[in-house]
């Protein structure tokens, strides 16, 4: 691709981003908020953020007082947030307080979204919070490289006998978003979604650990094939990723903060109880995780839960904190690209002009 049609694409990418709807490829509205066109206008961070735990994680108010806090977490952090879902057909990006309220009174009543009901609910101008999955789908349209969420889907225990293995996984390995996470839930197989997003071609990376995370609790038992230990490290991982156009994700896997992990044993526990239950009563597919996170929050008293929205917020601060360094970092290599005039992509770039982050 020559500098000219890269130039091209980066200018009509702006133009899009400076209204607050675009048209994406297939020719499909997507609205974006205009505090987040702002910002992806003028080359600030903004981090995305999944709409599922708004409608299946917790019920209203609570999910809507918890929406409005990771948010102003990310906020505090110098990003923006844009919290992703469809309403009424029309895939938004960043919603404003009232679309917020309208997605937390829906609740249940929005359909769970991945990749496969995209499309379906645009044409039918339904209401859908989107998994981790179609979260990514929209952010990377959009040009936003971060995304914070709890915990990403897996290979679900059993599943060399079931083929129940999360759409997320196959997302990670197509689409170059960064996924921070507090790991795998520990309701899956934690050592198969490894080898998963293995296969896939998917960096996984810990933050300030060498062992891999299981959610609820600091540690899994499996290595992390990658450490971080900074904001700043995880912005050049991320940068060297798209510059390389590798077209896979990355999953950044962030131990919940120790003061909430001690209620881990507690939770296994129920963990092992509620699939116990699952199995028993025939609740496979993408109803079992739905159950088993609402089942374990009634095991542990609502403890699991607290977990949960706890994580969330740490991964949120921390998330927003990597995108304010990759913004930095894009803003710093385009003002040197501009003054040596070698605006190409890594993988055109001619000898000793390609930088070294």
């Amino acid at each position: 691709m020559s500098s000219s049609s890269a130039i091209s694409r980066i200018n009509t990418l702006n133009k899009h981003l400076t209204t607050s709807h675009f048209k994406n490829q297939g020719g499909e509205t997507i609205k974006i908020s205009p505090e987040v066109s702002e910002a992806l206008s003028n080359g600030r961070a903004v981090v995305a953020l999944e709409s599922t735990i708004i409608s299946h994680g917790m019920p209203y108010p609570q999910n809507l007082a918890t929406a409005r806090e990771v948010e102003e977490i990310i906020r505090d952090n110098g990003a923006v947030p844009a919290t992703i879902a469809i309403l009424d057909g029309t895939p938004c990006i960043g919603l404003t307080s009232k679309e917020l309220k309208k997605l937390a009174i829906l609740g249940t009543r929005a359909r769970k979204t991945s990749r496969r009901d995209i499309a379906h609910l645009v044409a039918t101008k339904g209401n859908g919070a989107t998994t981790v999955s179609a979260t990514m789908i929209f952010a990377s349209m959009a040009g936003i490289h971060i995304f914070v969420t709890g915990g990403v889907g897996g290979v679900h225990r059993h599943g060399e006998n079931t083929m129940d293995v999360s759409s997320d996984l196959t997302e990670l390995g197509r689409t170059p978003v960064t996924v921070v996470s507090a790991g795998v839930k520990s309701i899956l197989d934690i050592p198969r979604t490894l080898e998963y997003l293995e296969t896939q071609g998917v960096c996984v990376a810990a933050y300030k650990t060498n062992e891999f995370p299981a959610f609820f609790t600091e540690t899994s038992g499996c290595q992390a094939p990658c450490r971080v230990d900074t904001p700043e490290e995880c912005a050049r991982l991320i940068d060297a990723n798209l510059q390389l156009d590798l077209k896979t994700g990355i999953l950044l896997a962030v131990p919940i903060p120790k003061e909430h992990s001690t209620s881990g044993s507690l939770i296994e526990s129920a963990i092992q109880r509620a699939l116990k239950e699952a199995r028993e009563k025939g609740i496979t597919g993408n109803a079992e995780t739905p159950f088993l996170l609402s089942r374990v929050n009634e095991l542990t008293g609502g403890a699991s839960l607290t977990s949960n929205i706890a994580l969330v917020k740490n991964n949120a601060r921390i998330g927003a904190q990597v995108a304010v360094s990759l913004a930095q970092l894009h803003t710093l290599v385009s003002k040197v690209r501009s003054q040596f005039d070698i605006f190409l992509p890594l993988n055109q770039a001619k000898p000793n002009q390609a930088l070294s982050h």
